[in-house]
């Protein structure tokens, strides 16, 4: 079965406040093995209203709807949905006594709007809304059941887990639905899908993959569908192995995995320690490994050496090696791994430098020019890339793949 999602209000049109109803609902509809076919997005006016219910309804089992159903004036869906479903609003007795036992206690003198509350669609199966003052409505309309919810998350998430879908679950016979993502990291999308084609081919017709690039990584993003919640998994499972035995080097996590994460847990597995010195990347690796509770264990600081001048006086890199090779070179950007693992006392290091942008590029080092290098007790490696021009996605990327270079020497080890 399908569902349609939709959120009523300028304010989401505007811009003014983000729509995250429809992506929590989404992902409830999802687990419940109830594919989302389409999230709109329309304005408060009731003819909007009535005409984008007119479409969903003809082609969605379930229309989810949220926003609108406040006591203000600017709140105009019920009157909408009477045009709708062909009934009028009358007031209902139980959720005007659920509105004073709300208010009451709180000191809050009912008014008229207040009052107005309590005035729902006749034919409407009323969903107790004990968190707010606005109930669930809840219609079955020519093969269509539409549910509508106020827009304010903790109510709509209240309805949406107690009174929605156990009833979703009575009504529909859903099927199941599993996600599995793996996270990759070194590989562009283009040459990935080349390296992985035969086993894309060879994926059972329940599963159905997805890449989903962004600058921390390439996550891809497996989806099992059918009757049998268990055969499901296993299935996924496995094809999941096969496919770490094609990029093993590749796949860093699954699933809400960080990738510095994951390293923080080989390093306090292995009592070991690092340290880095940032140029272009600004302290986003230290911000990326402090992100994770605990990261104190193995992660004793950094130097955001960002200046020249800092890599001479904090560091220690000789500025004549600079001179000769630029801040921006394999030679300097080694030295300040060695220089900053030393000085921190520290297992591990990693180092970058390099030109983030918009501007500052030359002939022979671009815009998006970065070289990296992680140090450990007995080597240093490094490597140059180029991540492009846009600066925000250069430090991400930078520090990513700073992060996997460290990863992969420690599973050498």
């Amino acid at each position: 079965m399908e569902a349609d999602l939709i959120t009523i209000g300028d304010e989401i049109l505007i811009g003014q406040i983000v729509d995250t109803n429809s992506a929590w609902m989404a992902q409830q509809l999802n687990d419940e093995g109830i594919n989302v076919h389409q999230i709109t997005s329309i304005s408060d006016q009731p003819e909007h209203i009535i005409s984008t219910l007119n479409e969903s309804g003809k082609k969605a089992s379930l229309v989810l709807v949220t926003g609108g159903l406040g006591p203000t004036k600017d709140d105009r869906t019920k009157s909408a949905l009477c045009t709708f479903f062909g009934t009028q609003l009358i007031e209902n007795k139980e959720v005007l006594e659920h509105i004073n036992q709300l208010l009451i206690p709180r000191g809050i003198a009912i008014n008229t709007l207040n009052r107005e509350q309590a005035h729902v669609p006749a034919t409407a199966i009323i969903l107790p809304n004990k968190l707010g003052t606005a109930p669930g409505l809840l219609f079955n309309h020519e093969g269509t059941i539409f549910v509508f919810m106020p827009g304010v998350p903790f109510e709509m998430k209240y309805l949406m887990e107690n009174e929605v879908l156990p009833r979703i679950k009575k009504l529909f016979n859903t099927s199941t639905i599993i996600h599995r993502t793996v996270l990759t990291q070194g590989l562009p999308e283009s040459i990935l899908a080349e390296r992985i084609d035969d086993w894309e081919d060879s994926l059972p017709e329940c599963i159905s993959l997805a890449y989903l690039p962004s600058p921390e990584s390439m996550r891809l993003r497996l989806s099992a569908r059918g009757d049998d919640k268990e055969y499901l998994s296993n299935l996924l499972e496995q094809n999941i192995k096969e496919l770490t035995e094609i990029i093993p080097g590749y796949i860093f996590g699954y699933e809400d995995d960080t990738m510095a994460g994951n390293i923080g847990k080989i390093l306090k597995e292995k009592g070991l320690t690092v340290s880095v010195a940032e140029s272009c990347t600004g302290g986003n690796i230290a911000h990326f490994f402090t992100l994770n509770p605990g990261s104190s264990e193995y992660f004793k600081g950094g130097v955001v050496a960002y200046s020249n001048e800092i890599k001479v006086k904090l560091l220690g890199i000789d500025p004549q090696l600079i001179a000769e090779n630029g801040a921006v070179s394999k030679e300097v950007v080694e030295a300040m791994a060695v220089a900053v693992r030393q000085l921190l006392q520290t297992d591990y290091a990693i180092a970058t430098s390099g030109i983030a942008g918009p501007g500052g590029g030359i002939p022979e080092k671009p815009v998006g020019t970065v070289w990296i290098a992680a140090a450990d007790s007995d080597s240093v490696v490094s490597k140059t890339f180029n991540f492009g021009n846009n600066r925000k996605r250069n430090i991400i990327r930078s520090s990513q793949t700073a992060l996997n270079m460290l990863r992969l020497q420690l599973l050498k080890k």
